[in-house]
């Protein structure tokens, strides 16, 4: 499955801006298949053990505290490409850096609250889509 999966989070502050449906939108619109989907409220531990990979950064706690905010979105998607298609459709992590017409410049905030994490490489794919989906929740 490496190569053809990838694992998106639609961050609090997107959701909450009720941009969460033109997110997913523009996800479909690319391709991408939903394997899982589910709304989830992180509490910070569940946030902090996420990104642990983060933990000596001096943004870690900051993360945390802002990724368990409140309501996100957890996706699972596949495609063929599936993490470098999506790391191009998102754009840069800073909006202000992303190309124009990519999700994080359409509704990133700033460089944390930048609508959306993507999964960086496909091993890390595996591993996130283990974290928020069991087995039985994909298709």
């Amino acid at each position: 499955m490496a190569g053809k999966i990838t694992l998106t989070i639609i961050k609090p502050t997107a959701f909450r801006n009720n941009n969460a449906g033109a997110i997913l939108k523009m996800i479909n619109e690319a391709g991408f298949k939903f394997k899982a989907l589910k709304l989830v409220k992180l509490t910070s531990g569940q946030a902090g053990l996420f990104y642990s990979v983060h933990k000596d950064k001096p943004f870690y706690e900051s993360l945390v505290q802002f990724m368990s905010s409140g309501p996100v979105i957890t996706a699972l998607l596949e495609k063929d490409n599936a993490v470098n298609d999506f790391r191009t459709l998102i754009g840069a992590t800073n909006p202000e850096k992303a190309e124009k017409g990519t999700v994080r410049y359409l509704y990133g905030t700033d460089l944390q609250q930048n609508a959306v994490h993507g999964s960086d490489s496909d091993e890390n794919a595996i591993i996130e889509s283990d974290f928020f989906f069991s087995k039985i929740e994909r298709f």
